[in-house]
């Protein structure tokens, strides 16, 4: 599978706890750290319940 950089560019202040456990769970606990997965379905639904809030590289 391929490898993909998610770096987190919006605050995660005012979200719900749910988007908030989600971040955490991919890694980005503070604004600009860039994460690197495996491209897979689990951590591609966690990036889409909180695209408004991530970038992503392929």
């Amino acid at each position: 599978m391929a490898k993909i950089k998610i770096k987190q560019v919006r605050s995660r202040i005012n979200c719900p706890i749910d988007q908030k456990r989600t971040l955490d769970a991919l890694g980005l606990r503070k604004l600009n750290r860039v994460v690197e997965h495996e491209e897979n379905p689990a951590i591609l639904g966690m990036i889409e319940k909180v695209k408004h809030l991530v970038s992503v590289e392929r």
